[in-house]
Order: structure tokens, then C-alpha cells, then sequence
């Protein structure tokens, strides 16, 4: 299974990557683990980029979600630091090496994120001096040393660069001897096992030929098919595929396909990153599934552990029960014998006998036969306990006590060891319960869904606004900001759209956007909740508000004389239409979208049809960030056991984007 990008592979991916970055800010920088680091991208009327880099395996665009750490390590930080919100210039390949630079204009000049995408691998920020500023890792080599403050340089290549390699170049493979062609391919160019069979094989040479043995014509055909491989790869002209077993594992990733893979499937793709993105989040998923059948093993080793453990406590209690009922059975059966036997030891012992005595004389009986002597087996005179052996059966008798509250000791021993062997059982149930639901939760998990990684979902291009859909299904827009509310009057507005406003100074533009179609007051009214609920009227702590909708023509940037309209603000003209009494309620739940929980918010009676689960609010003075965590608890708590962690793994600015003002309170219940 592929474990690291090749040459060819990186190639391609620049080509690809290079007119899509160039001119790219970048907005953010995350570290995902030890070795991972993820930039976040921004280019003008372009989607956001998330370009992703793993020292040592592979860098390409991602589509789907990595968790970031909440404390970005110090690497992290120090490339926020130099790089966040510079231009990238260029994208660019080392020679035919497994290394790229990104070559990032900043304010403080140019600066170089070199990426090494060979052996442990490493990410090395260099200033605009070409000294090392920051490393992921710190070595000391014998040709170079990866030191803060030292001059940056590239590793040695290992072997000749295909791209600048003339056909008489490839006679030196010769000068490699005894050494098998494949070997001396991959030696020779540092193409790998892979590349220097495909090239063999294409070329129809045995690959464990020797070097010195190639002829001329050989040559030339290794030549032409290295050439071919790289002019596809170069050019774009490529057909990426992912490499598929006949198990359904994904073992490689190709720019190209290659004749080595011909008996396994591939599937296309448009790019290499693509490609690339899939087979590695495959890969993770997989890995990831392993860790957890591991761990599943790990709990079904302990709890066999815990079985076996309750199993011998279940046989110790049977036994124990069973051996103080017979205790207390034969002591009644031998009732008079040993209560004559008790009651002669302390009478002599309350005439002053000694205890030496009193053994030595039972002793001689037991020896002459003589009963109760006969059950006589020791005596601890500091305890006065006294053994007995009747039919085989060795128990104690302790001289404070009657005869028969001996017996009863026994059979409350019995009684005790009873309950614990009840304890037992329920506990072996219940074990045996846990291993077959860790055994049922391996199995029943799809492994096509465990192969799946979640990709970053989409956002649609009203989610930068506030937005709900309503019960009709009509999508309502608000302002967020002065910004947003300008961006929806003058650009999102269509003729036979619907504009609402709370009758409050401070309140957002709605806009239901209707597509020609006449909504329901049931529409209408949850707008106009929408409207009044992101109003100042939230803050000011108001049960209810006015609100009043007109047309879109009603709206224009043209202040009345002698007045300014601030950015957000507009003037309205022509008669309103009121909606009295307008209560301020929202509603923020979840709704299921590609398996995960996805938060939407807005009026109460919209949301509740969309949603599994939901909290409203009202108007309250706790802050966004301590009642957004109210709200998630809330959630969680309404959620099935499955769904629970995914809530509680949403980030909490995904439940705040809904809190109108940045404030609020749970609704109590009535």
C-alpha cells in the first residue's frame, strides 16, 4: 500500500496547482498533528482552498475536514506569524525531487515554506536572507544541517533528474554492473520501484537483466518510455486514478495508469490532488478503523478477563454454599454428640483444668474410640476455637457459642455466599452483554462507510447571510452587519421579492425570495419573527415588536433632503404593511445533512418542522459564548446515543452565528 508521493505524482500536482494558488492569500494556518499542517486560501470570486501538507507523504488541495488542535503548537504560531495574510507568488517543484516550495510575499518580504516529501520529512520556513527562520524538525547532517539561522540549503539529489536528462546520459546506467535493471533504473534516476518497473515493462526489457548487459536499442526504449511517462505528467495531460484491489482496498494512487496495476481496478479522476485526497483520507479512515477493531479486541480481551474472574468468584460461592449448608446439616445431625463434647471441654476449663490437660485427655479417648472424642481434630485455646471431623468433613466450633448458634453461623455463611453467587451470575450477564454488543459494533459497521472520510461540506452562498427556509420551503434572507444589509438591497434583491423591517431603529433587512410566487401568511409571519427577533429589540429585552414589509421598488439609497444615510441604512418610501405584535422567539437545532448534525436557526415554527431536535430562545442577558454551550448540552442531551458526540463535537461559533445580538436565554418551560 502506497505510503508516500512520488516524484510523478508531485509533478502533476503543481501543474495543477500552481494556476489555482498563485495570487492566493493566505487567511489561516493550522496545524493538524506532528507532521500535518493545513493552509487556508483565499483568491478573489474564487471558492476557499484548504491546501494540505504532510512532511514525509504528500501535499495537495483538500475537501474534507481535519480537526484542529484548540492550542496551535509553537510551529504553528511562528508561520502565522511571518506567512498569515501574504500572497503567495509561486508554487514550485525542486528539480524532479519529492520537494516543494511555496514562495509567500509578506510585508516583510519574500519568504519560502520549503516541504520535504521524502523520508520522515520536514516543513522549513526560510526569511527573505534564505536563513532557516523555523523548522518542523531541527537536525544536524553530514551534507547540510536543517539549523535556525543557517543558510537554507536542499538536500543532495540522490540520483540524475529525468527532466534535464539527455538520451546519452542513460548509457552510464551501464557503469552500475551486475546490478538488476529495476534496481539500477531506480538507483540511477531515484524514480522508485514502482516507475522503474512500469518503465521496464513498457519498454519490454527483463527486469532482473543486469545493467551492463543493456543494449543500445534497450536503452533508447527506456529512454522514449521515461520521456512518454514524463510528457503526460508535465503537461497535465494525465488520467489520475486511484489503484483499487480485488478487496476493495485502495493500495495506490497513479497520475497516469500503469500497465504494473493492469489486473487491479482504477478509478478516474479529474486531478491528481483530488486523487490524492481520497486514496490518503481512505487511508487515514482505514487506519483509523484498524486502531478502533484493535481497541474493540483490547475491551474484548479485558472483559474475557473480567468473565473469567467472575466465573471462578460464581464456582468459590457455589462451593462455599454448599459446603456451609453441609457444615450446619451434620452439626445437627451430630447435635448431641458435639454439644457434649463443647459443654465437657469448658466445663473442665471453668474447673481450672489446664488446656494442655484438657487436649491430652480427649486424645486418649479419641485414640481408645471413645465418643464425642472421636470427632476431635485440634484446639486453639487463645480463640477457643475447637476442630472437628465428622464424616469426613473438617469444620469449627467456637466454645462461646451454643451448639446450635454454630450451626446457625453456617447457614448464614451460606446465605451470604448465595447472594454473591447471584451477584455473580448478573455480573457474568451483563459482561457476556458487553462482549457481544463490542463484537456486534465491529461487525455491523459498514467498512465501505469506514473507508468514507468526511468531506468539508459546501457552503450554499446565502450562508453568509442570517437565513432560514421556510415551512413552505421559500428561502428567507437578513443582514447580518451594515455590510451584509447593503449587499442584500442592492445585489440579492429581485422585483417580485418581499422586504421586511422591524419598526426599531437597528434591525436588519429580510428578504423573502419568492421566485414569483405568492407566500403563505405563514411565510409572512415567520419573515417577520426573523426580522424582529435580529432587531435591537432582542437586546433591549422586548417581548414583542412591530414589524412592516413592502416591496423592493419602496427601497432606494436616495436620503431625503438634507439627511445621510449611513453604509446599511436606506430610505423608504410608499405606504407600509404592518405585522402587530411580532413575539421575539428563534429556535437553533440540528438537522441531519451527509450523516452529520448540521445547526440551523431561526423562527420557532420553521425550524421545528426541519429538525430532529431543537431549543428555543428568548430575550436574556446571558452571553453568546457561555449560552451557546447551554444549548449544546441541551442538544446533546435530546439526541440519540449515536448522534450525542457528533453534537458535542460542533463548534460552539456554529451555534453562536445564530444567537441574534450575541445574547439570549433558554426558554423556560411552561
Amino acid at each position: 500500500m502506497k505510503e508516500e508521493i512520488t516524484s510523478f505524482d508531485l509533478t502533476l500536482a503543481i501543474s495543477e496547482l500552481s494556476p489555482r494558488i498563485q495570487g492566493a492569500r493566505i487567511s489561516n494556518i493550522y496545524q493538524i498533528n506532528q507532521k500535518t499542517m493545513l493552509l487556508r486560501l483565499r483568491k478573489p470570486s474564487q471558492p476557499r482552498i484548504l491546501l494540505l501538507i504532510e512532511a514525509g507523504k504528500r501535499l495537495n488541495i483538500t475537501a474534507y475536514t481535519h480537526e484542529k488542535p484548540k492550542r496551535p503548537p509553537a510551529f504553528c504560531m511562528a508561520l502565522r506569524k511571518h506567512l498569515r495574510n501574504g500572497t503567495i507568488e509561486k508554487i514550485e517543484q525542486h528539480e524532479f525531487e519529492r520537494i516543494v516550495t511555496v514562495v509567500v510575499n509578506t510585508r516583510e518580504g519574500e519568504f519560502q515554506l520549503t516541504s520535504e516529501l521524502f523520508g520522515n520529512g520536514n516543513i522549513i520556513l526560510v526569511n527573505p536572507e534564505s536563513k532557516i527562520l523555523q523548522a518542523l524538525t531541527y537536525r544536524r547532517m553530514r551534507d547540510r544541517n536543517v539549523l535556525r539561522g543557517e543558510t537554507f540549503q536542499h538536500a543532495p539529489p540522490i540520483g540524475r533528474n529525468p527532466l534535464t536528462l539527455a538520451r546519452n546520459d542513460l548509457d552510464e546506467i551501464r557503469d552500475l554492473g551486475q546490478l538488476e535493471a529495476v534496481k539500477g533504473l531506480a538507483r540511477f534516476l531515484s524514480i522508485g520501484g514502482l516507475y522503474s518497473e512500469e518503465i521496464l515493462l513498457r519498454a519490454e526489457i527483463d527486469k532482473n537483466s543486469q545493467c551492463k548487459d543493456l543494449t543500445e536499442q534497450e536503452i533508447s526504449s527506456i529512454f522514449d518510455n521515461l520521456q512518454e511517462i514524463l510528457s503526460a505528467v508535465k503537461t497535465g495531460n494525465a488520467k489520475p486514478c486511484v489503484v483499487v484491489d480485488d478487496k476493495g482496498e485502495s493500495i495506490d494512487v497513479t497520475p497516469i495508469p500503469l500497465r504494473k496495476h493492469a489486473s487491479f481496478r482504477c478509478e478516474n479522476y479529474d486531478s491528481i490532488n483530488q486523487a490524492l485526497d481520497d486514496y490518503y483520507a481512505r487511508k487515514t479512515v482505514g487506519k483509523r478503523t484498524a486502531e478502533a477493531d484493535k481497541e474493540v479486541e483490547r475491551h474484548v480481551e479485558g472483559q474475557k478477563r473480567i468473565l473469567q474472574l467472575q466465573e471462578k468468584t460464581l464456582k468459590n460461592s457455589k462451593e462455599e454454599i454448599e459446603r456451609n449448608r453441609k457444615i450446619g446439616n451434620t452439626i445437627y445431625t451430630r447435635l448431641n454428640d458435639l454439644q457434649f463434647l463443647l459443654r465437657k471441654i469448658m466445663s473442665e476449663k471453668r474447673q481450672a483444668k489446664p488446656w494442655k490437660q484438657i487436649i491430652s485427655d480427649i486424645e486418649k479417648e479419641k485414640e481408645a474410640g471413645l465418643t464425642p472424642a472421636i470427632y476431635y481434630d485440634s484446639l486453639q485455646s487463645s480463640g477457643l476455637i475447637l476442630k472437628v471431623v465428622v464424616e469426613n468433613l473438617t469444620f469449627a466450633l467456637n466454645l462461646r457459642h451454643s451448639i446450635q448458634e454454630n450451626a446457625a453461623h453456617y447457614y448464614t455463611r451460606a446465605k451470604r455466599a448465595e447472594k454473591k453467587f447471584k451477584g455473580a451470575e448478573k455480573a457474568i450477564e451483563e459482561t457476556k452483554r458487553k462482549m457481544k454488543q463490542l463484537r456486534e459494533q465491529q461487525i455491523e459497521q459498514p467498512r465501505e462507510e469506514q473507508r468514507r472520510a468526511p468531506k468539508k461540506r459546501k457552503k450554499a452562498w446565502y450562508e453568509k447571510f442570517r437565513w432560514f427556509h421556510s415551512s413552505e420551503g421559500y428561502l428567507v434572507i437578513a443582514g447580518r452587519d451594515a455590510t451584509t444589509n447593503e449587499i442584500i438591497i442592492k445585489r440579492h434583491t429581485d422585483p417580485h421579492d418581499i422586504v421586511f423591517h422591524a419598526d426599531i431603529h437597528g434591525a436588519p433587512f429580510v428578504l423573502i425570495k419568492t421566485e414569483g410566487k405568492k407566500p403563505s401568511e405563514q411565510t409572512m409571519k415567520e419573515s417577520a419573527q426573523l426580522a424582529a427577533s435580529y432587531s435591537k429589540a432582542w437586546r433591549d429585552l422586548l417581548s414583542s415588536v412591530s414589524v412592516y414589509w413592502i416591496s423592493p421598488e419602496q427601497v432606494n439609497k436616495t436620503p431625503s433632503t438634507g439627511q445621510y444615510l449611513k453604509k446599511g441604512a436606506f430610505s423608504i418610501s410608499g405606504p407600509k404593511n404592518y405585522v402587530r405584535n411580532v413575539p421575539l422567539r428563534i429556535a437553533i437545532g440540528t438537522k441531519t445533512e451527509d450523516a452529520r448534525p448540521i445547526v440551523v436557526g431561526g423562527p420557532v415554527e420553521a425550524i421545528t418542522t426541519q429538525t430532529e431536535i431543537y431549543i428555543e430562545l428568548v430575550p436574556g442577558r446571558e452571553k453568546s459564548g457561555t449560552l451557546a454551550r447551554r444549548i449544546r448540552d441541551a442538544l446533546a442531551k435530546k439526541a440519540s446515543e449515536e448522534r450525542r458526540k457528533q453534537i458535542l463535537d460542533i463548534p460552539l461559533e456554529r451555534i453562536q452565528r445564530f444567537i441574534p445580538l450575541g445574547r439570549g436565554a433558554l426558554k423556560r418551560k411552561s
